[in-house]
């Protein structure tokens, strides 16, 4: 019997706290209608509906978890989309009314603010390449090309390794082989040190890069996988499958920061290779033939680069293995762009133009 006196009482507690109007949420109402996309620059007006007879303090409106204003009442609030980066954003309006405070959501979808610049190319050089290498990195340095081979011994695709190559000649100079159950992606070469990616074993390896002695391992949970990997001189940018590129600590390897990539139709998926070049992301798009070029500060293609004629698709089936288009290697001081691709013969010095 004691329990329930107990229960009663607590039955009737919650009666009455329920019966308190100043405890009873209300419908709450706000727009723009989820889902809704605009383009960077646009001006999104956000206004929250509540009831007539509710008398509200005040309502705060925060973008993701920022806040933007604030309002004594339901008049609309205009965001300016020019400077936020792109992607999914959720609005949240926080009404403050009777000591209380409820809270009601809507999501955008912020686009790039234009359709991106369309570039083919003229080549100016080729090289030979290893046919060999399965490449998942390209860096080019000192007159020389560094190379994460990738692979995994029990799927029968061989060991992957890090190599240095002759660009010339496109003979392997020197060579480190990774761990046989290890499948190697992107890599980057920080100050005096190159690091490398791995696929789904979420760890990475940090090289010497003159003697490619293996200096450290490193846990890498950021992201779905790793795939592609550049360097700013300030800090890393890694893509791990999608159309998000996240920004790494150069001394640690956290993640610091990320864009999502987007052209003015939508996300960019499978970014794959990358590397950084007078202030924006080149990046391989997998199983394509493009590179688009990325707005680090946005994440918005600014240009994307048609390779489809480079080697074309019919022309590959002449060279067992060869397989898509993935390396991009950037020579700062003599301006000079190259593009490979797995197990390709050649690798190619281009000149991008625009159409």
């Amino acid at each position: 019997m004691k329990h329930k006196h107990i229960l009663y009482l607590a039955a009737g507690l919650l009666a009455i706290y329920s019966c308190n109007p100043k405890n009873q949420s209300v419908n709450l109402g706000i727009s723009p209608e989820a889902g809704t996309n605009y383009k960077q620059g646009d001006k999104v007006s956000i206004k929250v509906a509540y009831p007539a007879d509710m008398k509200t303090d005040s309502v705060v409106y925060l973008l993701d978890s920022a806040r933007l204003a604030s309002r004594k009442d339901s008049s609309a609030f205009e965001l300016t989309t020019d400077s936020i980066t792109l992607g999914p954003k959720i609005i949240t309006a926080k009404i403050y009314a009777a000591g209380q405070v409820q809270e009601v959501s809507t999501n955008i979808n912020v686009l790039a603010a234009r359709a991106p610049e369309a570039y083919g190319f003229e080549v100016e050089k080729t090289f030979p390449h290893d046919t060999s290498s399965y490449i998942e990195g390209l860096v080019y340095h000192n007159g020389f090309l560094y190379e994460s081979d990738g692979g995994r011994v029990a799927e029968g695709t061989g060991q992957s390794s890090l190599r240095k190559v002759d660009l010339t000649t496109g003979k392997v100079l020197q060579k480190t082989d990774v761990d046989p159950k290890v499948f190697a992606e992107g890599i980057a070469l920080v100050d005096d040190k190159i690091v490398q990616l791995t696929y789904t074993e979420k760890i990475g390896y940090v090289y010497d890069a003159n003697t490619f002695k293996l200096l450290q391992t490193f846990t890498n949970n950021v992201g779905i996988e790793g795939w592609g990997m550049c360097y700013d001189g300030k800090q890393l940018y890694m893509d791990d499958s999608s159309n998000r590129i996240w920004f790494l600590d150069k001394n640690n390897y956290h993640a610091i920061g990320s864009i999502d990539v987007y052209d003015d139709q939508g996300p960019v998926n499978k970014l794959n290779e990358l590397e950084y070049i007078n202030g924006k992301i080149y990046a391989n798009v997998y199983e394509t033939n493009d590179i688009v070029v990325i707005d680090p500060k946005t994440g918005a293609v600014l240009q994307r680069v048609d390779l489809s004629t480079l080697y074309p698709e019919d022309a590959r089936a002449n060279s067992p293995g060869a397989e898509v288009m993935n390396g991009i290697a950037w020579d700062a001081a003599g301006k000079r762009l190259f593009v490979t691709g797995k197990k390709w013969p050649k690798l190619y010095q281009i000149k991008l133009v625009k159409k």
